[in-house]
């Protein structure tokens, strides 16, 4: 399943709702904490791609319980979703380390301390950014062990309400 992003910032609210929407018929229901945290990693990573680089994008997901899905077998309750977005831009992601009072340059410490795996790897003249959440491995509480920028949360903003995500104390929900 793959979606086309233009370079324009309104594409990430599009992006998050495309995301949402493919959850259907995975197995993954759009309450649990996995699906919260993928929509914020969608919003990070796409939003790194057009408001970084200018360029379009190409947003991927791998669900399970899809044919396309990385498990294949309809296991969705160990299976791995993974997200990728590619881009035409050759520069490398680089994680910033930003101070308390920066309003962004959080998003890559954002996806280091919510993803199982991340990585990038160039592809053509562009690049890819992938991560990889194992569904058996979200908790409620998903802060990193790691830390991150400075012991303060990420971009975005949100309550503690249902479906928050907590990152270093600070609690987000993908809108």
């Amino acid at each position: 399943m793959q979606l086309e992003v233009r370079p324009d910032p309104s594409e990430v609210g599009r992006a998050r709702r495309w995301a949402r929407s493919r959850l259907a018929g995975t197995g993954i229901r759009a309450d649990e904490p996995l699906a919260e945290t993928l929509v914020l990693l969608v919003s990070e990573l796409v939003t790194n791609a057009v408001v970084h680089t200018g360029c379009s994008a190409v947003l991927r997901l791998l669900l399970p319980g899809t044919e396309a899905g990385a498990a294949g077998t309809g296991e969705a309750e160990e299976a791995t979703v993974r997200l990728e977005v590619e881009d035409a831009s050759d520069r490398a992601p680089v994680p910033r380390w930003v101070d308390g009072d920066a309003t962004g340059g959080r998003g890559l410490a954002l996806v280091d301390g919510l993803a199982d795996r991340w990585g990038w790897s160039r592809e053509g003249a562009g690049k890819r950014i992938w991560c990889e959440l194992d569904r058996d491995a979200v908790r409620e509480d998903p802060t990193p062990a790691g830390g991150g920028c400075d012991g303060h949360g990420g971009e975005g903003g949100g309550g503690e309400g249902d479906g928050a995500v907590t990152y270093d104390g600070f609690a987000y929900e993908a809108v």
